[in-house]
């Protein structure tokens, strides 16, 4: 599955607080996402409070831009990404590491 970075500005600051409240808006927003077969993996927030990076999976990227629809969320740059985890490479053995050096 395709997965995506998305940048959204809100001027008025990330509209989720971190209560009880917010867990609600969380599950409601994801469980809307799924309907289109979006995923909502996880989000950064920027320290200016009002720029988010949110990761999800999704078919396509007209899918991430309907499931934010949805839920009223600006889409500012949407990127298709794929994952770099440092750990994959130091989990090969090590005649593997050694083999796949250029």
């Amino acid at each position: 599955m395709p997965r995506y970075l998305v940048e959204r500005t809100f001027p008025d600051g990330f509209p989720i607080a971190a209560s009880s409240e917010g867990r609600s808006d969380c599950i409601r927003i994801a469980a809307r996402n799924a309907e289109l077969g979006v995923t909502w993996l996880h989000s950064y927030i920027a320290e200016d409070g009002r720029t988010c990076f949110c990761v999800c999976e999704a078919a396509s990227p007209e899918a991430v831009r309907r499931a934010a629809a949805r839920s009223n969320w600006p889409v500012d740059v949407l990127t298709q990404v794929s994952v770099l985890d440092p750990n994959f490479h130091l989990d090969l053995p090590a005649d593997r590491r050694e083999k796949e050096r250029p």
